[in-house]
Formats: structure tokens, sequence, C-alpha cells
């Protein structure tokens, strides 16, 4: 990545959320803001909420020409038309979604704050790396992604890589100049105006 590149967003759902209000609030984000990929990250492992949602934020994703990936899920990827599957489980499953869902499918692996882990997705054909939690979190085992985890990925690893997890405007300041994507979610969407809480934080890339 280029120095001067700033990193560009990748929007990630809530774990939960009611259909009839979120397809509102995410068009409002997109409508202002650069995206360049959305994942749907809902915690329900309910098949029929799950391809309502996926059907709807397609929808709406596919008429901005922006790609819409989903947590885990293989199968519904390839039923419901996504454009790829974002894994949560390091290098492990990367193999098989390359192969159930083709050359062109966006298989992205997210590998907590493990370097190995990250270089064995992209051996085994992921498009991109997640690193995280980057801040402070109740979630995990308590591990960071610190900023020397990126630094040295973008100097030495070609593959894209993505800040995830507890980000704040200090740490996107921080991470700017060594990430190539910053994964939103919950920073934004607790927010009574998401797409302005998206503004502050894009600001503070510097």
């Amino acid at each position: 990545m280029a120095e001067a590149e700033q990193p560009q967003i990748y929007l990630v759902t809530p774990r939960e959320f009611e259909l009839s209000d979120f397809r509102d609030r995410l068009s409002e984000v997109l409508d202002a803001h650069e995206i360049a990929c959305v994942r749907l990250a809902l915690a329900t492992q309910d098949e029929d909420r799950l391809s309502r949602a996926a059907d709807a934020c397609r929808e709406i994703t596919h008429a901005r020409d922006i790609a819409l990936v989903i947590d885990s899920h293989l199968i519904l990827a390839e039923r419901l038309g996504l454009d790829g599957v974002h894994l949560t489980d390091g290098a492990r499953s990367v193999r098989k979604a390359r192969k159930a869902l083709g050359n062109d499918a966006i298989v992205g692996a997210y590998c907590a704050a493990s370097r190995h882990e990250g270089m064995n997705a992209g051996e085994a054909g992921a498009d991109y790396v997640g690193f995280g939690p980057v801040g402070a979190t109740a979630l995990g085992d308590g591990s960071l992604a610190g900023r020397d985890l990126f630094e040295w990925w973008s100097q030495m690893i070609e593959l894209p890589v993505v800040a995830e997890g507890a980000l704040d405007a200090t740490l996107m300041h921080s991470l700017a100049p060594v990430t190539d994507f910053f994964a939103i979610g919950d920073e934004i969407w607790g927010s009574d105006d998401p797409a302005s809480a998206l503004s502050t934080l894009i600001a503070a890339m510097g």
C-alpha cells in the first residue's frame, strides 16, 4: 500500500438487528461514505433469518456496487449469490472455502493476533487477513493485535490486512499508515447517527 493512501472502510453489520430498521441505517451509511465491502455478521444460526437479512443487504449493497460477504456460512454465501465469506477460524477453512466458492469469490480470514496464522491463511488462498482486536475489549482472551504486527505485515507481506475490534479515533490515527482496511461495526451502530460517527473516525486517520 502506498504511503499516501488512506485505508478503506470495511463495514460490519451488528451482531443483532431488526431488518426493518437496519435497511435504512445501512443505506444512509453507504450513501454518506465510500465503503469497500460489507460483512453480514448476524450472530444467529437461523438460516431463514440469515437468508432474509442477506437478501436485504445484498439488494442495498449491490445497488451501490459494493461487495457483500457473510460470516462463516459457506453454503449461504453460495446459495444466496453473495460475493464471498469471512472466516473466523484463521487459516483452517480457507482452502475449503476457496474450492466451494471459486476463484472469483472473496475469502477473508480473521486470524486474531497470530502472524503465523495470517501467513498460513495467505498461503491457503485468502484474499485478505484480519487481525484484532486492536483495542481493549471484554471479548476474546485479552490479547491484542498491536501496531507492530500491522507494521511488520505491511512491510513484509503483500496480502491486504484488515484491522478490527474496539477501534477508536486514536487507534485509527496510529494504524492508518500500516493497514489496508479498517473493519468498523459496533463502533458506529450504537450511535443515533452512524454515518456521522463514521465521519469522525475517518477524519481521525489524518
